[in-house]
This record gives structure tokens, sequence and C-alpha cells, in this order.
């Protein structure tokens, strides 16, 4: 009896072990590509923020080689991330008693052309968008802005990546 129940956790281990190679735990499977490069994204928003466009693009990069095996290079990728940052815009969310802002809100925008050169299905052209909420009597500055910056990039990443990679 040991000798089966042993016999069947092995079977187990091995065929756990071969369905990685289909699934990941990033959602991604099996991905047809070697190599992925992330073009700069030119900041085009109305208002603009010093180096965001810099942060954003180095943000996509580290997400893709974390979450993939995939090599980043700068020409001749078989997946091109390329595009702008649209818009970010600071707006009141919420009022006080006396028609004061008590919330606002940052939102901003990307619009990404995604460009997989070995499957042209895969390929598109649309925007991501987040947002974060932060209390009136800030500025958005320093520590604030850092928050804010993180979030946003954390979250529109990961859309833009589920869109290329994972197909959400």
């Amino acid at each position: 009896m040991k000798k089966i129940v042993k016999y069947g956790l092995f079977l187990l281990a091995i065929i756990s072990i071969n369905s990685c190679k289909y699934y990941n735990f990033t959602g991604t499977g099996k991905i047809d590509a070697e190599t992925f490069q992330v073009n700069y994204f030119q900041n085009n928003a109305e208002l603009i923020e010093p180096g965001i466009e810099r942060d954003f693009t180095l943000a996509l990069q580290d997400l893709i080689q974390n979450q993939t095996n995939l090599n980043l290079t700068t020409s001749g990728a078989d997946l091109i991330y390329e595009g702008e940052i649209t818009a970010f815009r600071i707006s009141p969310m919420t009022a006080t008693a006396d028609q004061r802002a008590a919330q606002n809100r940052v939102t901003m925008n990307v619009r990404v052309k995604f460009t997989n050169t070995k499957k042209e299905e895969d390929d598109f052209d649309k925007t991501f968008s987040f947002f974060y909420d932060y209390p009136a009597n800030q500025q958005l500055i320093g520590a604030t802005l850092q928050a804010a910056k993180n979030e946003l990039f954390e979250r529109i990443t990961q859309d833009i990546f589920n869109a290329s990679l994972a197909k959400w």
C-alpha cells in the first residue's frame, strides 16, 4: 500500500511539473515570443509631471520582466509596447459643507499600441486609465505624489500586461 501511495505521489508531482509549461502563476499561459521592447512613452498630457514618462516606461519594463521569462531588447523584439501618456489631471471629488474640496483625484490615461510580430491578431491600440484619491489639504508633491504614481503605475501596467499577455 505504501508503494502505491509513493508511486501515486511521484506521478502527481511529474504531472504538476509538466503542466507548468502550459500555465504559470501569472496567468499568461504559453507565450510564443522570446523578446519584448518597451519604447519610451512620451508625456503628451496637458499637466506635465516631470519624469513621469521615464518612470512609467521603466515600471512597464520591470513588470513584464518580473512576470515572464521574456528578454528585454531595444529593437527587433517579438512583442513591442509603445504609446503616450495622454492625461495626467487633478480634479476635486468631494466637497465639505462650506463648498471646499475635501478630496482630490489624480487621473492618468495611457494610450498603448501593442504589436505581436508573431501573432498579428493579438495587436491592439487602446487607452488604459486609473485614478488615485488623496485629501484636498495635501498637495500632489513628495510622499503624496510618490504614493499616487505607485498606485497609478501598478494598476495601469498590470492592465496592459493582462490585455497583451494574459488575455484578461
